[in-house]
C-alpha cells in the first residue's frame, strides 16, 4: 500500500468521525450554538479547550520555533501554559458566574455601554481574524504534503470540513468534534516522538530522553546537538540570551494574550456550574502538558536528525550528495518548503550558518560558497517520522493530527467571530427584537461568510501572516484582558474608562508593530528596519502586547478617576460576580 493511500485512509477516517459527530450534535437553539447548551462536563470541556488551544501553531510550528531559537523558544511554553493559570484563577469562574454568551456581552453589560460592547467586538474580530489566517495556512501546509495537492486546494478542502461541522453544530458540534480532534492530535504527536526518543536515547519518554544520553556518542542529547550546531556556525541550542527584558515581555504578552483570547474564554461558558469552569481550566492544563512537555524534545531531536542525515559520518567535509538524498527530502522538495541550491557545483549538500564568523571560517577551510540547504521550520513535526524512517502508518497518523490541530482552532475562532457579530452586533445593537430562530440563522450565515473570508486570507495572506499568532496575542493582551480584569475586580472603572482604555491599548500596540513591519505609514517611521537597534528601548514589536496592556490599564483608571462614578447597581453587580456561588444569577438590571 502506497504512503498516499495510507495518508488518505487516516485523514478520511478522521474526517468521517468529525462529520458523524456534527450530525449527531446538531445545534437546535442559540444556547446550543453559542455555549453547547451550557452542559459540557469539565473533563470533556478541558479536552475540547486543549484542542481549541493547541492549534497549528502548537502542533506544527512550535517545535520548529524551538528548534530555530533554542532556549528563547521556552517563552512559548511558559507564556501559553501560564496563560491558562491566569484563566483558571482570575477569569474563568467569574465569567461563568456572569452567565452570558460572549466576551463583548460581558464587557457591554459590566460597563453599561453599547459603545464598550462594540469596541470589544472590534478587538475580538481583529484578534480572531489575524489568528485564523495562521490556522488555515497550517491546514494548507499539511494538505499540500500528505494529500499531494497544492496549498490552495488544501485550504478549500479544510474549509469544507470546517463549514460542515461548525455551521451545522455550532459550539455543541465543535465541542464534541474537538474532543475527538484532541485524541487524534495527541496520539499523532506523541507516538512519533516516542519512537524517535527510543532511537536516539533509548528512553521511551521524550521529555526525559531530551535530558538523557545520546546513543552512540557518549554525550548527552543536548550536548551532542550543541556540538553539531556550533561546529556548523550556529548558536548553541541551550545558549542563554542577552535581552532578558524582551523574553520577559514576550512571555507576559503570551500569558495575558492567552487569558484574553475570546475563542478560549467562551469555552468556559459551556459548563454547568462555576466550579466546573475552574476544573475545566485545570484539566485543559493537564491535556496541554502532554504535548507541551514533548515539544522541546521533538524540536531538539528533529534538528539533530537533519544534520546527522546530511553529515552521516560526522565529518563536515563529507556531506551526502543531492542525488543520494533520502526520500523524505525528495518528498518535501515537491512542496517548495525545502530547497537545495548547488552553489559549489559539486552536487553535495553543504549546510551551515554562512553569516557567522565560525561558519565563514568553515567555508574558507572547505571551499564552500554559501549555505545550500534551507527548509521551512513548520515542516519539522510533519517530516519527523519520515526523517526517522518510521512506519507508513505513523506518517499517516501525523497527517491526521496536523489537520486536526489546525481545524479545531479554526472552528473555535470562527465561532467566536460569528457569535460576536450575530449576538453582539446584530442582536445587541441593530435588531434587539430578533427571534431566537432568526438569531440562529444569522449566526450560521455569519459563520459561513467568516469561513469564506478566512479561506481567502489563507490563500492571499497579508504581509504580516508570518507573525499572525504573535500579533493576535498582542491585540488580545492589550485590548481585551485589561477590560476583563477591571470588569471583574474593580468597581471604580466606568464605561468611559473601559472604552478609552481598550482603544488606547489596541492603537498603541498596532502602531508600534506596524511601523516596524512596514504595514502602516507613519511619517518619518514607516519601513523602519525591524531590528533591536531601531526598537524603542530594545523592545521587540512582538513583545509589545504587554506594554499595550499597561497603557490600557493606566488610561482606563485615569479616565475613570476624572469622570462620573460607576452606578451603584453596577458596583453591586461586580460584588456579586466576585463571589461565584452560582451560574447565571449575576445579571445587571
Amino acid at each position: 500500500m502506497s504512503q498516499f493511500t495510507i495518508n488518505l485512509l487516516f485523514v478520511g477516517a478522521s474526517f468521517a468521525l468529525y462529520f458523524g459527530i456534527a450530525i449527531w450534535a446538531r445545534a437546535g437553539s442559540t444556547k446550543e450554538f453559542y455555549v453547547a447548551g451550557g452542559g459540557v462536563p469539565p473533563v470533556m470541556n478541558g479536552m475540547a479547550t486543549a484542542a481549541d488551544w493547541m492549534s497549528a501553531a502548537s502542533f506544527i510550528s512550535m517545535a520548529g520555533l524551538i528548534a530555530a531559537t533554542g532556549y528563547y523558544g521556552s517563552s512559548f511554553l511558559m507564556g501559553w501554559t501560564g496563560g491558562y493559570v491566569l484563566l483558571a484563577m482570575l477569569l474563568a469562574p467569574y465569567l461563568r458566574k456572569f452567565g452570558k454568551f460572549t466576551v463583548p456581552e460581558f464587557i457591554g453589560d459590566r460597563f453599561y455601554s453599547k459603545t464598550a460592547r462594540m469596541v470589544a467586538v472590534a478587538c475580538l474580530i481583529v484578534a480572531s481574524v489575524t489568528y485564523v489566517i495562521g490556522q488555515m495556512a497550517g491546514a494548507g501546509i499539511a494538505f499540500s504534503r500528505f494529500l499531494e495537492v497544492d496549498k490552495d486546494t488544501g485550504l478549500i478542502i479544510a474549509s469544507i470540513v470546517v463549514f460542515f461541522y461548525a455551521v451545522l453544530g455550532g459550539m455543541k458540534g465543535i465541542t464534541y468534534t474537538q474532543v475527538a480532534q484532541y485524541c487524534v492530535l495527541i496520539v499523532a504527536y506523541t507516538i512519533p516522538a516516542v519512537f524517535i526518543s527510543l532511537e536516539l536515547t533509548g528512553n521511551p519518554l521524550p521529555a526525559f530522553g531530551l535530558f538523557g544520553d545520546h546513543a552512540g556518542s557518549g554525550m548527552t542529547l543536548l550536548g551532542k546537538l550543541d556540538q553539531v550546531v556550533t561546529d556548523l556556525g550556529f548558536t548553541a541550542h541551550t545558549a542563554d540570551i542577552d535581552n532578558k527584558l524582551n523574553m520577559v515581555l514576550f512571555t507576559l504578552t503570551l500569558m495575558i494574550g492567552t487569558a484574553g483570547l475570546p475563542h478560549v474564554i467562551i469555552r468556559f461558558f459551556t459548563v454547568p456550574k462555576v466550579a466546573d469552569a475552574r476544573w475545566s481550566a485545570g484539566w485543559a492544563l493537564v491535556f496541554i502538558a502532554l504535548l507541551y512537555t514533548t515539544a522541546p524534545a521533538v524540536a531538539a531531536m528533529a534538528r539533530l536528525n537533519i544534520y546527522t542525515t546530511i553529515y552521516p559520518t560526522g565529518d563536515y567535509t563529507q556531506p551526502i550528495s543531492h542525488a543520494e538524498r533520502p526520500e523524505w527530502m525528495k518528498n518535501w522538495e515537491v512542496t517548495g518548503l525545502l530547497k537545495y541550491e548547488d552553489k559549489n557545483g559539486d552536487g553535495l549538500i553543504q549546510t551551515y550558518n554562512d553569516k557567522s564568523e565560525a561558519g565563514k571560517a568553515l567555508a574558507e577551510q572547505n571551499g564552500w560558497k554559501g549555505n545550500e540547504f534551507t527548509y521551512n521550520r513548520d515542516i519539522l513535526v510533519l517530516a519527523n517520522p519520515e526523517i526517522a524512517q518510521l512506519p507508513g502508518w505513523v506518517i499517516g497518523l501525523i497527517a491526521a493530527g496536523g489537520l486536526a490541530a489546525a481545524l479545531s482552532t479554526a472552528a473555535g475562532l470562527l465561532l467566536a467571530i460569528s457569535s460576536s457579530i450575530a449576538h453582539d452586533l446584530v442582536k445587541g445593537s441593530i435588531n434587539p427584537d430578533l427571534s431566537d430562530k432568526g438569531e440562529l440563522m444569522v449566526a450560521r450565515i455569519t459563520m459561513a461568510v467568516s469561513i469564506v473570508v478566512a479561506t481567502y486570507l489563507g490563500m492571499n495572506p497579508p504581509g504580516f501572516a508570518a507573525q499572525v499568532v504573535a500579533l493576535a496575542f498582542g491585540i488580545a493582551a492589550a485590548s481585551i484582558f485589561p477590560a476583563l480584569m477591571y470588569g471583574i475586580f474593580s468597581k471604580k472603572v466606568n464605561d468611559k474608562g473601559a472604552v478609552f482604555g481598550m482603544l488606547a491599548g489596541l492603537i498603541v500596540t498596532l502602531v508600534y508593530i506596524f511601523m516596524y513591519k512596514g504595514w502602516f505609514f507613519i511619517p518619518g517611521t514607516a519601513n523602519l528596519p525591524d531590528n533591536a537597534a531601531n526598537w524603542i528601548m530594545g523592545i521587540n514589536p512582538l513583545s509589545f502586547g504587554a506594554i499595550g496592556a499597561l497603557v490600557n490599564f493606566a488610561v482606563a483608571f485615569g479616565v475613570s478617576s476624572v469622570t462620573e462614578e460607576t452606578p451603584q447597581e453596577i458596583q453591586d453587580l461586580v460584588e456579586s460576580v466576585r463571589y461565584p456561588k452560582g451560574a447565571g444569577d449575576a445579571v445587571a438590571h
